[in-house]
């Protein structure tokens, strides 16, 4: 089918989807109650639900007295019998595809459930949904007159006890129906190419002579690509190189960092900047209007939401139905995938109620996540550990922050460090420190790899008694009173620095 009749057809088929949003709009309380009650059916034979007696579950209190919510060590142990082959633990049909991600306590790496259904009735709904909502915003759109570069995860998929794994990303591309692969460049040969510069070099090979109309990428890995397009064709903007995009759609990780370098890059007020909310663990929200900050919560896509105040227990959790405008809350999810009230780490507000609509403020643990990396306090704590008895150092305190990407310069992290005894080599601290880093974190180490995206942490070393006075002169001198060990900003650390 030529291209601009497929943008025709695409489009009003796309359009038609609004109207059932709408109704999630008007009716969303009673759509996520819906929602419940279908997973607790659909799962009253499996052995969660014979333990939790799913089939005399008849409200939301039944569910919320009776079914406890997790953590991903919590069910750990299911999950490995999962990927073994055991079926029918957690979810009806089976479950063989395995997103990988970090940011799990007991292990390198954690493996998230990918039902049939949650791929159908989810991630690829949730795709298409993404273009409904933004050719509801701009009608006159050629969105699909031309194609979408992607940029997808570095790994491979890869077999194990008859189960598969891999980035969500790869999983995706790697199942993806045939109007997404015609729509869109790279080929799913070349989007799952594990080798980052390989990739890099196919990519700009195979999309430069497409008409390419919209992107869609973590952004510190599209800046790193982007960037690579800007040295290979010697053009100063991507708008030279392809003349007819649009839009970017977004995710990941928080754009603000990079706001300013993709206007340069896309130097046009036409152009749109599209944010979506999305995990291996399923796709939430997505932007549903021009130049916002806020993003839809998305009510049809097989997830019922619960929400824990951060300022209070688990034992404050609520459904939608209470939630209040600008208070924090930690998510809890159960999926189409398996995952009854699992607790994702996410932390949102609700900057309207009607509609649904959210702000992600940040995690419910310490963390830097500016490039993807997800790198945790649990990450750090045991690097440094293990850092300095190798370099037979010690440490009294220390706080971590971004190096954020600056045109052609690649992002790092700083850590300031107040040591009880320097390590006698600093250079080989930061060195040894980075590689444990990497051991402990498969996110940060794809992000580390041949400096890809981020380049060795910086080091500097705090004065004695820095974080002492810090605390002081704040007021903030006792034992209830810590140091932030991980942000996503700079603000503790230019601080410190300046007292330093």
């Amino acid at each position: 089918m030529p291209i601009p009749i497929f943008n025709t057809v695409a489009s009003f088929f796309l359009k038609r989807r609004i109207t059932q949003i709408d109704l999630f709009k008007d009716y969303p309380i009673e759509v996520q109650h819906e929602v419940l009650r279908k997973l607790v059916v659909y799962c009253i034979d499996t052995e969660v639900g014979k333990k939790y007696d799913f089939k005399s579950i008849d409200s939301y209190n039944d569910f919320k007295n009776r079914v406890p919510i997790v953590s991903y060590e919590d069910i750990f142990t299911d999950i490995e019998r999962n990927r073994k082959g055991e079926q029918n633990i957690f979810w009806r049909t089976p479950v063989k595809w395995f997103a990988k991600s970090s940011g799990t306590t007991n292990a390198k790496s954690k493996f998230i459930p990918i039902s049939f259904e949650s791929l159908e009735d989810c991630h690829y709904k949730a795709g298409k949904d993404m273009l409904s909502l933004y050719f509801n915003n701009n009608p006159n759109s050629q969105l699909l007159a031309g194609k979408c570069l992607r940029l997808g995860g570095s790994r491979d998929i890869y077999e194990k006890h008859s189960s598969y794994y891999g980035d969500l990303s790869a999983i995706i591309i790697d199942n993806l129906p045939f109007w997404a692969e015609l729509s869109s460049t790279p080929s799913s040969k070349v989007s799952l190419i594990s080798e980052w510069e390989e990739k890099v070099e196919a990519i700009i090979s195979e999309s430069l002579n497409q008409k390419v109309t919209s992107f869609a990428g973590v952004p510190s890995w599209m800046l790193s690509l982007l960037q690579q397009v800007l040295i290979k064709t010697g053009k100063t903007n991507i708008l030279e190189v392809w003349p007819d995009c649009e839009v970017y759609f977004h995710g990941g990780v928080s754009f603000d960092p990079y706001r300013s370098l993709y206007k340069n890059l896309f130097p046009s007020d036409d152009f749109k900047f599209f944010e979506i909310y999305n995990a291996s663990e399923g796709f939430f929200a997505i932007q549903d209007q021009n130049n916002s900050k806020e993003l839809l919560l998305m009510l049809d896509y097989g997830i019922f939401y619960e929400f824990i105040p951060t300022k209070g227990s688990e034992r404050d959790i609520i459904s939608l139905a209470d939630v209040q405008l600008n208070t924090n809350y930690a998510i809890v999810i159960t999926t189409n995938s398996g995952l009854w009230r699992y607790k994702i780490g996410d932390t949102i507000k609700f900057t309207s109620l009607n509609p649904y609509r959210i702000q992600i403020t940040g995690r419910t643990k310490h963390f830097i996540n500016v490039f993807g990396e997800e790198l945790v306090v649990e990450n750090a704590e045991k690097a440094l550990s293990i850092t300095c008895e190798i370099t037979k150092s010690s440490l009294a305190d220390y706080t971590v922050g971004p190096i954020f990407m600056d045109n052609d310069k690649k992002g790092s992290h700083e850590w300031l460090i107040e040591f009880e005894k320097k390590p006698d080599d600093l250079e080989k601290f930061i060195e040894i420190l980075d590689l444990n880093l990497q051991s402990l974190n498969s996110d940060y180490e794809a992000k580390r790899y041949k400096n890809s995206t981020l380049e060795i942490p910086k080091v500097v070393v705090a004065r004695k008694n820095l974080f002492y006075d810090w605390l002081a002169s704040k007021n903030k001198l006792g034992g209830q009173n810590k140091i932030p060990r991980l942000s996503n900003s700079r603000e503790y650390l230019e601080e410190l620095k300046v007292m330093n």
